[in-house]
């Protein structure tokens, strides 16, 4: 009876370990998607005081990065988890990693944000910015309530709308090149355009990679470089 109820014991606290890594974890994601939307209104609105607040808070992301890997190698050592438990600590560590480096391309864009505001806006290019920001922000969204619903549905959506934002991002860089060989004085000032949705568009490509982790943990599947269409197969052949 006694090893019963240590066992109890663990199971009870093995399952409260997993959900604090999930409750970090999202608390990480709601801190980098603040950072998104701050820095795309600060180069937007020019906004120096507010690019600011995204290199500050990027300080903190970092360290709840750190934090959040000791956490789940101590999960590892400790529990010795198997199956769905191991594949829901792989997934929080790799999904980690992605919202700390999304915190490392908003404070690119905050920077671009400070340089444009000291040495004079761009002449394009703004309109693009909020458009793909727009994107961008939803696709995170979208994949954040992916984990926290382990909603695979949606995570393949999140693949769809990476599509969606590289051909605007494409578009976007054509009409700011034929712009800048149009005007040779406007060069400097559009490449931190181009620099900010440049890293824009890479925060949509680690808002699928988490879609692509929330696929693996909860089917065990590993979609990575694979098509949208081959990983939707799979997916659905999975049911």
């Amino acid at each position: 009876m006694d090893n019963l109820n240590l066992d109890q014991h663990i199971s009870r606290q093995f399952n409260a370990d997993l959900e604090e890594l999930k409750t970090q974890l999202l608390e990480m994601g709601g801190l980098v998607e603040q950072q998104i939307i701050d820095a795309v209104t600060a180069i937007t609105s020019a906004d120096s005081d507010l690019a600011e607040k995204v290199l500050v808070v990027e300080d903190e992301v970092d360290n709840r990065e750190v934090t959040l890997d000791e956490n789940c190698t101590m999960v590892l050592a400790r529990r010795q988890p198997a199956a769905s438990d191991l594949r829901m600590v792989l997934a929080v560590a790799k999904i980690n990693r992605d919202l700390e480096r999304m915190g490392d391309e908003a404070q690119k864009v905050a920077k671009m944000a400070i340089h444009l505001n000291e040495h004079g806006e761009a002449p394009r290019g703004y309109v693009e910015l909020r458009h793909i920001g727009s994107l961008v922000h939803q696709m995170v969204i979208m994949a954040l309530d992916s984990f926290a619903r382990f909603d695979v549905d949606l995570a393949v959506k999140v693949a769809h709308e990476d599509k969606k934002v590289d051909q605007e991002y494409k578009s976007a860089m054509r009409e700011l090149a034929t712009y800048m060989m149009e005007d040779p004085r406007s060069i400097s000032r559009v490449l931190n355009i181009i620099w900010s949705l440049r890293a824009l568009e890479r925060i949509g490509d680690h808002a699928a990679n988490i879609a692509e982790h929330v696929i693996y943990l909860v089917k065990g599947l590993d979609v990575r470089h694979i098509s949208v269409k081959e990983m939707e197969r799979q997916v659905n052949e999975s049911d």
